[in-house]
């Protein structure tokens, strides 16, 4: 039976109810029950979105060039940006850039486009401080320009982390090809934060079906096994990475992940913590996994302190996940995880 709030008319799971109104204090609203009868969460718990997007007007520009910029791109605005934040009780948001990226660029234009976006990105953080981060993007066309935009993004622009793509043609990024920035990330103990695409493999398997909706999750499953199975996730332990929507169908194969080893013995020295051991320790996102069958899975993986807060902003609302997370029922406890605390772990900075 859920728990009744006869001032609006709204309904919360009773498992975690008590607990988490406990937690948050008299004062706190829940999705759907604040005082005007709107349906935005409170705006005070100080959310953190760690995957939220964004598009320069010069990156929109390029993007039209070859055909990429549909509407939705276009339309973007930080004044928009901004009002979802708000209506969902998000205080920060670290910004990226979405697929294609620059992978539809030539290699110099790329390098140069992923410089104007990581510099613009950084000046609407400090023309809106505290409100938003980055996780910068690379030209991982040539190993050498990705390095040198990595040094810059995080030494001088002070990105929170690196913007990675799920793949790049065929290549997923536990490929040898990649290893330089992934060692470069291990000595700077940096976040890496992945977004899904699609894969050359993998386009237009399905008539009317886009690659958003079945190969994204498969894209970020692929590349999670091989990080895994390449040894990549073993040699770089100081790698914090966080991959988007719950880990793709992640929770639902881990069985299969775990017994590879054991049906084929060479992998075992790839990895020597164990499985279980990697995928227990990177993040996981929210984002179009705030229901029951997305949460119910991944927390049967991994601990709470392990899932991040995530919109997909402007594709989804702020507002879509907060709901979808207090709807689920967690306590009061996991939910201040979720939506703050452990992104704060991961980004001290914004303990703010």
């Amino acid at each position: 039976m859920p728990v009744l709030n006869p001032s609006c008319g709204c309904a919360t799971p009773r498992r975690g109810f008590l607990s988490g109104l406990l937690a948050l204090g008299a004062s706190a609203v829940l999705p759907g029950c604040t005082s005007t009868g709107s349906t935005a969460p409170a705006a005070t718990s100080k959310r953190i979105d760690t995957h939220h997007h964004l598009f320069s007007p010069a990156y929109v520009a390029e993007l039209a060039k070859v055909n990429q910029a549909p509407p939705i791109v276009r339309n973007w605005s930080l004044a928009r940006t901004i009002g979802d934040m708000d209506k969902a009780g998000i205080a920060t948001s670290i910004l990226s850039v979405t697929t294609p990226q620059v992978g539809v660029f030539e290699a110099a234009s790329a390098i140069r486009i992923a410089r104007e976006s990581n510099e613009w990105t950084a000046k609407v953080g400090k023309d809106y401080p505290g409100r938003f981060g980055s996780f910068a993007m690379l030209p991982m066309h040539n190993m050498d320009a990705a390095l040198k935009e990595l040094e810059y993004a995080m030494d001088v622009l002070k990105a929170d982390g690196i913007g990675l793509l799920t793949s790049y043609g065929d290549k997923w990024l536990g490929h040898p090809s990649f290893a330089p920035v992934m060692d470069e990330l291990n000595r700077r103990k940096a976040i890496l934060y992945t977004h899904p695409t699609s894969a050359n493999c993998c386009n237009n398997l399905l008539a009317d079906v886009p690659p958003t909706v079945i190969e994204f999750g498969t894209d970020t499953t692929r590349t999670i096994t091989d990080i895994v199975f390449s040894g990549t996730a073993a040699r770089c332990p100081d790698v914090k990475f966080i991959f988007s929507h719950a880990g793709g169908t992640l929770p639902f194969i881990t069985e299969r992940l775990i017994k590879m080893p054991v049906l084929d013995p060479k992998l075992v020295a790839r990895v020597p913590n164990g499985v279980l051991h990697e995928l227990k320790r990177f993040y996981y996102d929210t984002a179009w996994a705030a229901h029951p069958g997305a949460l119910a899975s991944l927390t049967k993986l991994v601990d709470v302190s392990q899932i991040l807060l995530g919109s997909d902003y402007p594709y989804r609302t702020g507002e879509d996940n907060v709901k979808g997370l207090y709807e689920y029922g967690f306590s009061g406890a996991d939910l201040r995880a979720i939506e703050r605390g452990n992104a704060v772990r991961l980004m001290p900075k914004w303990n703010t």
